[in-house]
């Protein structure tokens, strides 16, 4: 051990044991002293010392005292979350999402702000910058304390030492370095994921991954992507670009199907969905719409059939992604899947069985809202967590 090392020492004792405390009240929430005991595993005069360190430097608050029970009362102590904080975005071509993250992942106001349809208007420090100071607004919090920010754009961005961006549908972005150019020009971390990514992460957290080891989420939207978790880490690749699955071409009896389709993004993408609208008697032009049409009560007849030609689609597009992986779970997730439900993916099952030797189980998506953004949510709050207990521990050591 070097000379110099604190490793041991009483401030190394306390910093360890201050980020233990605080630790646990971001996990469970106001506790009591004893209760920080018995979590903790440290004594009473030790965890009241943790106590008036973290109360003098601002990290906790008192939160009143218990009542109701024998005996005398005793303080409650809580996490102070206003500080630092984070804000999660996604967007689309159409409008921007965002909320404010502190370290317990708890839910704050969503701000959605719309996107302008000039790309000589767009521009990505713009939009960031407004989307944290409406998001802080709408929260109530100050858009000083916001240190990170978490960005779920659909596309990807290259790691290699020139950042490009691939994505359609942010006009107006950097298309190589956006990260460093947003960082410099915010003065705050800023960390860029794909959307269906970050959709799977909310699933792993909230929804159909939250009890299985490893499981694919197929993205059927205006777009086609998938992302691929396993034990909770996101597999992607050496380029960013694993999962962009909407570029291959199809097979032979794939291209049976729609022989005007020659990518996935084809057969199964927001084109085919209004196109089989329109097939099945919807006077619809174009994705949206014909998902708007899709949803309506009256239309029940035409979407079991634009669901049942779609769910065969499905099946072609997954079996690549079943050759190449083999999970045990494929998960249907996006507008799309969200719209078909359950039935539709045990259409698709049912397909894939039909076409392959693969019986994985197909699911729907199990998480309710915005999925890119709930996941955003989620991966930030671990930061935002860390740099708070971070900070706890230099304090203690100072």
């Amino acid at each position: 051990m070097a000379a110099n090392s604190s490793t041991g020492t009483p401030s190394w004792l306390g910093a360890v044991n201050d980020r233990a405390g605080l630790a646990v009240l971001l996990e469970h929430g106001p506790l009591t002293r004893n209760r920080i005991c018995e979590l903790v595993g440290v004594s009473k005069p030790t965890a009241s010392q943790m106590m008036s360190r973290l109360l003098a430097a601002g990290f906790i608050e008192e939160r009143g005292r218990t009542s109701g029970s024998a005996g005398r009362s005793a303080v409650v102590y809580a996490a102070r979350t206003d500080r630092p904080l984070g804000v999660a975005l996604d967007l689309d071509a159409f409008e921007l999402r965002a909320t404010v993250v502190d370290a317990t992942g708890g839910g704050r106001p969503v701000v959605r702000m719309p996107l302008p349809h000039d790309p000589t208007e767009r521009s990505a420090v713009d939009e960031v910058s407004r989307a944290i100071v409406e998001a802080s607004e709408a929260a109530g919090t100050d858009p000083t304390v916001v240190h990170s920010v978490c960005i779920g754009i659909p596309g990807y961005v290259d790691p290699g030492e020139t950042g490009e961006l691939f994505s359609e549908t942010l006009p107006g972005w950097p298309v190589r370095g956006l990260r460093p150019i947003l960082e410099a020009e915010l003065g705050r971390a800023v960390h860029v994921e794909n959307d269906v990514n970050l959709a799977a992460v909310a699933e792993r957290e909230l929804g159909a991954g939250v009890d299985n080891g490893f499981f694919v989420l197929l993205w059927l939207g205006n777009g086609v992507g998938a992302s691929f978790d396993v034990a909770g880490d996101l597999h992607r690749g050496t380029f960013g670009g694993a999962g962009e699955i909407g570029f291959l071409p199809l097979s032979a009896a794939a291209s049976a199907i729609d022989p005007s389709a020659h990518s996935a993004q084809d057969l199964v993408g927001g084109r085919a969905v209004a196109l089989l609208a329109r097939h099945h008697g919807l006077d619809v032009t174009g994705y949206h719409a014909a998902r708007a049409a899709l949803a309506e009560p009256e239309a029940e007849e035409a979407r079991t059939a634009v669901f049942h030609d779609l769910a065969e689609r499905v099946a072609h597009v997954a079996l690549p992604l079943l050759a190449t992986l083999d999970p045990g779970r494929l998960v249907l997730a996006g507008p799309t899947a969200s719209l078909g439900g359950e039935a539709f993916a045990q259409e698709v099952g049912r397909g894939i069985h039909r076409l392959s030797r693969w019986y994985p189980e197909v699911v729907a998506t199990r998480v309710d809202g915005d999925p890119v953004l709930m996941g955003a949510r989620i991966q930030l709050a671990g930061r935002v967590r860390e740099e708070l207990l971070d900070t706890v521990a230099s304090v203690s050591l100072a």
